[in-house]
Formats: C-alpha cells, structure tokens, sequence
C-alpha cells in the first residue's frame, strides 16, 4: 500500500504525447486561421460584414444551441417516478471529500453525507495539509484525534463510516490519489468540501452504478449558491441559469456517447477502472476532466466499451463565487485545465478509433479553445465600428444581435421546463427573472465568463496555476443554522 502511494506521488498518469494524426492538426488550424480572416474584414469592410468575427461567433454559437435543443428532445417525456429499489447486487459505495482548510463547511458536508438515506459505507476526508481549525473541528463534532502525517484516523465514534487522511499539502489530485489507496469500496465519490447532496443522491448514482456495468464515470446536477450579498445573489442568478444550460449540453452529449465533463464537485467512479487508468493527474489544473479523457482512451484501446453519465436524479448544490474576481480566477483555472487536456488529447480529435468522441465532440472542443477570442474581439470590434461609422452600422448590427438575444430566449426558456422534469429542480428558475438574464447576459455575465476564459490562455501557456482556496459565501452560514 505504501509503495503504491508513493508511485502516484511520482508519477503522471497521463500517457506519453501520441503521434498526431494530419486530420487533428488540420481541425487544430481551423479556428485561429479563420479567426485572423475574419477579424481583417474590419479593415476592408464598412458594413455588416466588417463584423464578421461576430456573425461567425453567433452562427457557431447558434448551432450548439440548436445541437443541444434537437439532443434534449427525450426530456419532452421526463416523469418523476417513484424511487425504484436498487438491484440485488448493490454495489457497495465510498466517498471521498478532498479538503484543505476548510474548517467553516466540514461539519454541514459531512452530515449532509452521513443522513443520506443510503448512506456511504466510507466517508473519507482527505485532508490535504490543513492549517486552519478543520483539527478543532473534527475533533468537537466527531472526536476524531488527529493522525500523524500520512496517517488514517479511526472510525470516528458515533459515525464509524467517516476516517481522517491527514496529508502533506500537494494538491488535489494527490489527495485524491492518496484516498484511494484507502478505499475499499465498488464505487468511489468525490465530493468537494462545499458541495451539500440533496436527499437521495447517493442512492440514484449507487443505482445507476448497479444497473450498467460499462458506466465507469457519472456526474451528478449540480446547482450553485452563493451569499446572501447584493453581489452574490446577481452571480447566483446568472450562475443558475448556466448551469441549466451546461447540464442540459452534458445530456446531449451523453446521448452521442461523448460526455467529457465529470463534475469532480459531485462525481462517481467505479474504482477499480481509476486505478487501471492510473488515477488523477497532478499536473493537471482540471484533474477530473484530463481523468475522463483516459478512461475514453484506455476503453477505445482496450475495447472496453466504457461509459459516461450525467445522473439527473442526483442533485448537489455547492458553494459558487460570488464576486467578480473570485468569479474570474474559477474560470482561468477552469479554462486553463480545459486547454492543458485538449492540448494533450489532441491525437483524439477527428480520430474515429475513438468513436464520435473523437469525430464530434473533440472537434466542437477544439473550434471552443478560441470561443472566448472570438466572443471578446467581436465586441471589441462592434465598439470600433460604431465610434467609426456611427449609426450606418447599427440598425443591421443590432438587428443581428436582437435576433440572436430572442432566439436564445425562447430556447431558454423552453430548456428550464425540461430542466426542471428532468431533474425536479424548481427553486430559483422563474421564468421572469429569465427573460432578464438572457437579454443582460451578452453585455455582462458572457464577457466576465469570456475574460476569465483569456486568463486561463495565460494559465495554460505559463503553466502557473494552483488550488486556490475559493472564500465560500453561502455553506458556512447553512453550518451557523445547523
């Protein structure tokens, strides 16, 4: 066991760099080349099209849309029925809660855990280096002691499912590596410190484990929430209704078996498949992420036929930024992760050995790299062209614009009615305050996601990133009720 864990202390799991295919670099090229096409045309052009980088923005961003409506049709039909039993053979389940100093929400996570109706038969926290008051913590709520450096607590008295890892501080991915080596279970969750399961989560990833045995990887909804601050409730509204949007897209992309993003916040794993892979990657800013990009190569390699899934009856909520700079460094690690994987995987993309990962999802994946480009210059450029050529330009540039606002209206409000039968999630999705958001996200909310996207570009290529310890804003007060 020792051994082991120091091999994930040394080594990367992530495979040496594969040849890359022709058809890869080609689709790699495409995007910046006719990013620098487009942009010139504000030079040569003084009309409509002098705004083509936008229009191309749209139209591509347009299609997804469209992609994901058609993909999310089945949610027509969405029901809630009643819980139904979990198979004989129940696999049993784990949880791991990766943690540094996170004292103010350890108590309300683990109790959250610990009163789920199916209980896990671990909870581990894997505490990487804390230096806060997580020890007093621990120690008044659970009695647990704590243990020597590398060491593991015993079960804590009243609660013999929950253990203590007390780690060096190295990050998350090797805390995570160093839990596993703990855990005994079929099934291993991870679950971040300020990330609360609703009642009945456990129990919907454990059954859907049981019923599909090629499943290896499933994320649970999850919906962010913020404090109660002018600040934080603006973020959390903006935030909810993005993460309706993006859990719809991981459902459409589940249903052409090419779903990459496993919410780390609240993910399922079988273990014995992570172990195969060789666990997660600690150069890796988005170690759940890089981790579903091997478990995909190492299925196609093998012929293991391994899936992915989104769970829409496993709900969490977790703790989202909730200010403009805390907003902004999520998304550069977010999107510097997301270019370090892409960047690594590129031989996949285009690749048809992988399927219509390789042949759709990763294509879309690799135009989604210069996404955030093209969003921030077409406004940059709208700008110029109006102080340039004032009102010539507007009536055909906001007409454009008005256009792509109704349409993503109608789109979003039609997606909230399926959200809501898909995963029975209501609170905090009024209609209303939708119609506000889609017409003020262009002009607010979408250029702080897209500058926070820039920043992770300089994240990426400097390679300077870190697990920086987000100020939580909404959980520590749940733990003062409690």
């Amino acid at each position: 066991m020792t051994m082991l864990q120091h091999a994930f202390d040394l080594q990367s799991p992530r495979l040496a760099p594969r040849p890359v295919p022709l058809v890869s670099r080609v689709i790699g090229l495409i995007s910046p080349i006719l990013f620098l096409t487009l942009t010139l045309q504000v030079f040569l052009r003084a009309n409509l099209w002098g705004w083509s980088v936008g229009i191309a923005y749209i139209l591509y961003d347009t299609a997804l849309l469209l992609f994901t409506a058609w993909s999310i049709l089945p949610l027509r039909h969405a029901a809630r029925p009643v819980t139904p039993p979990l198979p004989a053979t129940r696999p049993t389940l784990g949880v791991i809660i990766a943690a540094r100093n996170e004292a103010p929400v350890l108590g309300v996570t683990i109790d959250r855990l610990a009163k789920q109706e199916d209980p896990p038969e671990l909870i581990l926290l894997a505490d990487d280096g804390s230096n806060d008051d997580s020890a007093r913590v621990l120690k008044e709520l659970y009695g647990l002691t704590m243990p020597a450096p590398g060491e593991i607590s015993g079960p804590a008295p009243g609660m013999p499912a929950l253990r203590w890892l007390r780690l060096p501080h190295g990050g998350k991915a090797r805390a995570l590596n160093a839990a596993i080596i703990h855990v005994d279970t079929d099934l291993m969750l991870t679950v971040d410190a300020d990330t609360l399961l609703a009642p009945g989560s456990l129990s919907a990833m454990r059954r859907a484990f049981a019923v599909e045995p090629e499943l290896v990887a499933a994320t649970g909804v999850i919906r962010p929430i913020c404090g109660p601050q002018l600040s934080g409730r603006i973020f959390e509204t903006f935030q909810r209704y993005e993460y309706v949007r993006n859990f719809l897209s991981r459902y459409a992309w589940m249903r052409q078996d090419g779903l990459l993003l496993i919410s780390g916040a609240f993910a399922g794993f079988r273990r014995d498949a992570v172990l195969e892979v060789g666990g997660f990657d600690p150069e890796c800013m988005v170690e759940d992420y890089e981790l579903i990009h091997r478990l995909y190569r190492h299925s196609a390699e093998t012929g293991r036929g391994w899936r992915t899934r989104v769970i829409g009856d496993a709900i969490a909520s977790t703790d989202a930024p909730a200010s403009p700079l805390a907003f902004l460094r999520q998304r550069r690690r977010w999107f510097g992760g997301f270019l370090q994987t892409q960047h690594w995987n590129r031989d996949m993309v285009g690749n048809a050995s992988f399927g219509k990962l390789g042949t759709r999802m990763l294509p879309v994946k690799a135009v989604d790299t210069f996404q955030p480009i093209y969003g921030l210059t077409a406004f940059a450029v709208l700008i110029s062209l109006f102080l340039t050529h004032g009102i010539a330009l507007a009536v055909p540039i906001l007409s454009v614009m008005v256009a792509k606002v109704a349409l993503d209206l109608s789109f979003h409000l039609w997606s909230i009615t399926l959200y809501r039968r898909w995963t029975g999630q209501t609170d905090g999705l009024g209609l209303g305050v939708a119609v506000l958001v889609s017409f003020a996200e262009p002009f607010t909310f979408q250029l702080l996601r897209h500058a926070g996207a820039l920043w992770g570009w300089g994240a990426f290529l400097s390679g300077r990133e870190s697990w920086v310890k987000q100020h939580r804003t909404a959980i520590p007060l749940l733990a003062e009720q409690v």
